[in-house]
C-alpha cells in the first residue's frame, strides 16, 4: 500500500492505445455475438434437467455412452457437487419427448449402463415459453440497470460523468457476454446473475474514481484536466488494485473447487472484474475527456445574495 500510494504514472498519457484495445475487444465481442451468439442454456431455451447419483464415483463418459446407447446422443452431462452426482441437461429437439417419460427413459439408459446402481433424485422440466420470458426479463433487468445508473450518476455528479459510467458499463458487459458467445460457454441464469454483479462491482470502482476526480478539481488550482484525472487515479489506484485482488482470489478459489456448476458464473465474475478495473481506469475517465469536463462544471453553485449575506 506504501508503494502504491507514491505512485505518479501517467495513465491518461495511454488513453489512445487503451482506447484502441477496448476498440478492438469490442469489435470482436460484437462479432462474436453477430456470427456464433450466445450458447443458452437450459433456463432460456427450455428442456428438462436430471439429476441422478450413483454408489460409487462414475466416469462423465461413460454416462454419455450409457445415453447414446439409449438414443440420447445430444445431452450435457456434468458433476453435480461430488463424482457419484450427476445433472444431465437435455434441450428440447423434434421428436424428443418431454417430462416423466423423458426421464424413464434416461433412467433406464443409465441403470442398464451401471448395472442399476444409479438412482433418480431430481426430474425439472423447463417449457420453451418460460425461457422465452426468461430472455426477455433479463435483458430488460439489464437495461433497466443500466438506466437507473445513468440517472443516479447524472444526480450526483455531472451528465458527463454519468455517460462515461455507462459507457464503460455497457464496454464491460459487451466483452463479458461476448466471451461467452466467441468460446460457445453455456449462457444461463446464474452466468446472467454475474453480469449484473459485474455491472453493479464496476459501478462501484468508477464512482470511487470519480468521487475523487470532483474532489481534486474542487481543491487543486493549477493543472488541466488530464493532470487533475492522473491525479486522482494515482491517489485511488491502491485501493483499486487491492479491492479487485482480493476479489479475484475468492472467485478463483470458486472457479477452481467450486466445481463444474458454477465455473461459467465464476468465469464471468472474473473477466467482468478484470475488464471493471481497467475501464474504471481507462474508458471511464478517458470518456470524461473526450467530452470536454473541466473545474467549472464541478465547482459548487454559489447562491443568490451569499456575497451580501457575508458580509458583516
Amino acid at each position: 500500500m506504501r508503494l502504491l500510494k507514491d505512485l505518479k504514472i501517467d495513465f491518461m498519457g495511454r488513453r489512445r492505445e487503451a482506447m484502441l484495445f477496448s476498440a478492438v475487444l469490442i469489435l470482436v465481442a460484437v462479432a462474436a455475438l453477430a456470427m456464433r451468439g450466445l450458447n443458452f442454456g437450459l433456463d432460456f431455451t427450455g428442456g428438462t434437467l436430471i439429476e441422478v447419483g450413483y454408489e460409487d464415483a462414475v466416469e462423465l463418459e461413460s454416462v454419455r455412452a450409457g445415453l447414446a446407447t439409449g438414443g440420447l446422443p445430444d445431452t450435457t452431462v456434468q458433476h453435480f457437487g461430488t463424482s457419484r452426482d450427476v445433472l444431465i441437461r437435455i434441450a428440447p429437439e423434434a421428436g424428443n419427448t418431454i417430462g416423466s417419460d423423458l426421464s424413464d427413459r434416461v433412467f433406464s439408459s443409465l441403470s442398464a449402463a451401471a448395472e442399476g446402481r444409479v438412482e433418480l433424485r431430481r426430474v425439472e422440466f423447463v417449457g420453451p415459453q418460460v425461457g422465452d420470458e426468461l430472455t426477455e426479463d433479463g435483458g430488460l433487468a439489464m437495461l433497466y440497470a443500466i438506466l437507473g445508473i445513468l440517472i443516479y450518476v447524472a444526480l450526483r455528479f455531472e451528465y458527463r460523468f454519468a455517460v462515461g459510467s455507462v459507457i464503460a458499463l455497457v464496454h464491460d458487459v459487451l466483452i463479458t457476454i461476448g466471451l461467452f458467445a466467441l468460446f460457445r460457454i453455456p449462457f444461463d441464469l446464474p452466468v446472467l446473475a454475474a453480469v449484473l454483479a459485474v455491472i453493479g462491482y464496476s459501478l462501484n470502482d468508477t464512482i470511487v474514481v470519480f468521487d475523487r476526480i470532483r474532489e481534486n478539481f474542487r481543491k487543486i488550482r493549477k493543472g488541466d484536466a488530464i493532470a487533475v484525472i492522473n491525479t486522482s487515479l494515482n491517489q485511488t489506484i491502491a485501493r483499486t488494485l487491492v479491492t479487485s485482488f482480493t476479489t479475484l482470489l475468492v472467485l478463483s478459489a470458486l472457479f477452481i473447487f467450486g466445481g463444474e456448476i458454477i465455473h461459467s458464473f465464476a468465469l464471468a465474475l472474473i473477466v467482468g472484474v478484470v475488464i471493471g478495473t481497467y475501464s474504471s481506469i481507462y474508458v471511464a475517465s478517458t470518456s470524461v475527456i473526450l467530452m470536454g469536463v473541466s473545474k467549472a462544471d464541478l465547482m459548487p453553485v454559489k447562491k443568490e445574495g451569499a456575497e451580501l449575506d457575508s458580509m458583516p
